[in-house]
């Protein structure tokens, strides 16, 4: 045989040596199965959640979706500065913005995975080589410095799409906490906003109260007059005068309220308290009648930031087990390097010293004790979490919209009667103070009078009150101005490809 035949012999005995070891490392792998691995949960339409009868009666508009700046349709210009001042520079809010910051370099990182990488590398080493070993005299059993110089190109060609993967779960993630931020902005303006409302509140109510002080103050006046006259006894008249510090006293707990309040507010904005001395008496907020848009159910998919924030947790969760998957596949890299290498620094850089390499290099794990499987059923169990959580936040955002239209409603009527009540109350009043001057009447019935007439005063304030909050949590039920935001279509369960997943067992 000669040379030429017996070194394309040898050549083809080592290809076939190769592929037969490639074909064993694949059927070893192929016992790693991921049969009986799926995910169970099932992502609910907002179509399938009944809701028609609950909201059928409410009025509907095309354009009644809040505005971005919905804070404006109150009509008080220092509630637009106060939550400006919040959106600008709340604490909250800069936790929120951190946080998508974070997710949008995690996302970038694994998107440099994607890419060839390139390193170099420069080593002096000083070091005694054996005497008997591939080392040549005149270094062989003596000291000697091995220089080398060194450029190397790595690169993942990610046949089963691992990178892939892992990019498009981080994008998820990223594009999660952006609407996270989104979310917090909403939280905020909506807290601020409840907050001076109850400031209106405490105003109302304080106005109130000092209207029973100076009532008191003068009924008392009265008593005293018609002591003197002895027409009234002196436990009228002790009774009287108690009712006045009485009545100043819910004055300067109405007064604290306020202070606190502020405070409340400031800290809210990222302010300190002496910005919330600086909060003047809010003007007369003006309500907003219960109207939806068209299409509630479908639209709130994409105006509700909780929604879309979750829904992008789902497509990250989906992801995750095609990240899992490609673990039961082999990787194949390819590596390259070039440089210099030399025992001593004389010509280090020559050309007799350059080396040159590149080739493939295949890693697949054979025996992990279950490791594979139990990654690819977590993977699917988180899926399962992300989706049920979609749902559950799909079906609380429903009935938020269906309770703020039952709480109108039921509010509309409750100041309907509440206004007869204090109508007839009042007049009540009137009468038993009326009698009391002229000396037919005496001053239990004036008390007897004035405790509905003040429990309704303070009931028509709260209901006021009770108004704006409604249509302030009415327009965070419809998502808070958020314009709708693209999000990935959430399927039943994760496609996955039949070819990638392997089924046989040796």
């Amino acid at each position: 045989m000669t040379p030429q035949r017996l070194g394309s012999t040898t050549k083809a005995r080592g290809t076939a040596l190769r592929a037969t070891a490639l074909l064993a490392l694949l059927v070893l792998a192929a016992c790693a199965s991921t049969h009986g691995l799926k995910p169970q949960a099932a992502v609910t339409g907002a179509d399938s959640l009944a809701a028609s009868r609950a909201l059928g009666d409410t009025g509907t508009d095309p354009a009644a979706w809040p505005s971005p700046n919905w804070w404006a349709r109150f009509g008080d210009p220092q509630l637009d500065r106060l939550i400006s001042e919040g959106l600008a520079g709340g604490p909250s809010l800069k936790v929120a913005a951190a946080r998508a910051r974070q997710a949008s370099a995690l996302a970038d990182a694994a998107a440099s995975t994607r890419s060839p990488r390139v390193d170099s590398s420069l080593s002096a080493t000083r070091e005694r080589f054996p005497a008997r070993a591939l080392i040549p005299p005149p270094y062989a059993g003596g000291w000697g410095t091995l220089d080398q110089l060194q450029a190397t190109l790595s690169w993942d060609l990610d046949f089963w799409g691992k990178n892939r993967a892992t990019f498009e779960q981080a994008l998820g993630q990223a594009r999660a906490a952006a609407v996270d931020a989104q979310a917090a902005q909403l939280a905020l303006s909506v807290d601020i906003a409840h907050a001076y409302v109850q400031l209106t509140r405490a105003y109302l109510q304080l106005d109130v109260a000092r209207a029973t002080v100076d009532q008191r103050e003068r009924i008392f006046a009265l008593t005293r007059d018609r002591n003197a006259a002895g027409i009234d006894s002196r436990l009228e008249l002790k009774q009287a005068e108690a009712a006045v510090p009485a009545a100043r006293e819910q004055v300067a707990q109405l007064n604290e309220t306020i202070a606190l309040t502020r405070d409340q507010i400031a800290a809210l904005i990222g302010q300190g308290p002496d910005r919330g001395l600086a909060i003047e008496r809010p003007a007369a907020m003006v309500g907003a009648d219960a109207v939806l848009p068209s299409r509630v159910p479908s639209q709130l998919l994409g105006r509700r930031p909780d929604i879309v924030a979750q829904r992008w947790r789902v497509e990250a969760a989906r992801r995750g087990i095609d990240v899992a998957q490609t673990q039961f596949y082999p990787d194949v890299n390819l590596t390259a390097f070039v440089g210099f290498q030399s025992l001593g620094t004389s010509g280090f850089l020559g050309l007799g010293n350059r080396e040159l390499a590149v080739g493939p290099a295949l890693s697949l794990p054979l025996f992990d004790a279950g490791q594979r499987r139990a990654n690819l059923a977590a993977a699917d169990a988180q899926y399962d979490v992300a989706v049920e959580q979609y749902n559950q936040t799909l079906s609380d955002a429903l009935r938020e919209v269906v309770d703020q239209l039952s709480s109108f409603s039921s509010l509309s009527q409750q100041r309907s009667e509440q206004q007869q009540a204090l109508a007839a109350s009042r007049e009540a009043y009137d009468l038993a103070v009326l009698r009391y001057r002229e000396g037919v009447g005496n001053y239990l019935q004036v008390l007897s009078a004035e405790a509905p007439l003040l429990a309704q005063q303070s009931l028509e304030v709260d209901l006021r009150s009770r108004a704006l909050d409604l249509s302030i949590n009415l327009v965070r039920a419809l998502g808070g101005g958020l314009q709708e935001a693209p999000a990935p279509q959430v399927s039943a369960a994760p496609e996955i490809a039949s070819t990638l997943r392997p089924r046989s067992t040796p």
